[in-house]
């Protein structure tokens, strides 16, 4: 184990995180081509039926929306598994919640609605999510967090850089629509966030708080496959959640919380589009 703080150390090893976050890695990368291609047909959708005149939701598709959701709900439990898999540690115990509070709001109030909501949610969350990591990032900079192992730096900035990409594919999906980019972070929750970030005082205190982002963020894009009528962007929402669920499997590993495995990821944890400010 690698000592990060009088008070918390890492209970896996640091080849052990190495191994996780290449896997993670390489199952992002997978998933770019179908992410990106989902983007584009998700923009194309709601381009024509603003054109039409057809509402911009767009048709339902009751058969393909359960095809997708099974195929994005068990691709995330897999993701899960693997994880699990390769490395069993002994349940610890975890921190505290964060709490919500109010934000600004970014520009383009109110023009974001139908699927577009959703899509703004998810940018929204996205970078959130790269702020986090950011700011934890420069407090071990600064010496705030104790010792950071190299391989828990590695994750974090992994990790963002994943989000990043995610942020950028459904910004295109806005822009593409004809809407304003969100380039900050037009949540309710956010102020809380950052309050949190700013008390983080060890390694395992952002961990904490980067879990409970990933899960929010993982089951929403879940929630989304019910919630989004566009079957391209049914198709965006399930190829991203199980890399998220990666995300937060091996946040609990760091936390030295054994992630058991599931079929089919929850969505108690899943933001809803009320917290927008936009």
């Amino acid at each position: 184990m690698t000592a990060t703080r009088d008070d918390w150390e890492l209970p896996i090893s640091e080849a052990q995180l190495a191994r996780l976050t290449r896997d993670m890695e390489s199952a992002h990368r997978e998933t770019l081509p179908a992410m990106r291609a989902g983007a584009v047909d998700l923009a194309a959708e709601i381009r024509g039926g603003a054109a039409s005149g057809a509402p911009v939701d767009g048709p339902r598709d009751p058969g393909r929306r359960r095809f997708l959701l099974g195929a994005g709900g068990v691709a995330a439990g897999l993701a899960l598994a693997a994880c699990s898999g390769n490395d069993k540690k002994s349940p610890a115990s975890s921190g505290k919640a964060a709490s919500t509070s109010s934000s600004a709001a970014a520009s383009g109030a109110g023009s974001y609605t139908g699927d577009l909501k959703v899509v703004a949610l998810a940018v929204a969350l996205e970078n959130q999510a790269v702020g986090a990591y950011q700011a934890a990032l420069a407090a071990a900079k600064a010496g705030k967090l104790g010792t950071v192992p190299p391989a828990v730096a590695t994750f974090v900035t992994t990790a963002m850089a994943q989000h990043t990409d995610h942020a950028k594919a459904w910004n295109a999906v806005l822009t593409g629509a004809g809407k304003p980019a969100i380039t900050n972070v037009p949540l309710s929750n956010q102020p809380a966030t950052l309050a949190a970030l700013g008390k983080a005082a060890s390694v395992g205190d952002v961990a904490q708080l980067a879990l409970q982002l990933e899960d929010q963020a993982a089951q929403t894009y879940l929630f989304a496959t019910y919630n989004v009528t566009s079957p391209a962007g049914i198709a965006t929402a399930a190829s991203i959640a199980p890399v998220e669920a990666m995300h937060a499997a091996i946040l609990n590993f760091v936390l030295g919380q054994y992630p058991v495995p599931s079929d089919f990821l929850p969505t108690d944890k899943a933001a809803s589009p009320t917290l927008l400010t936009v």
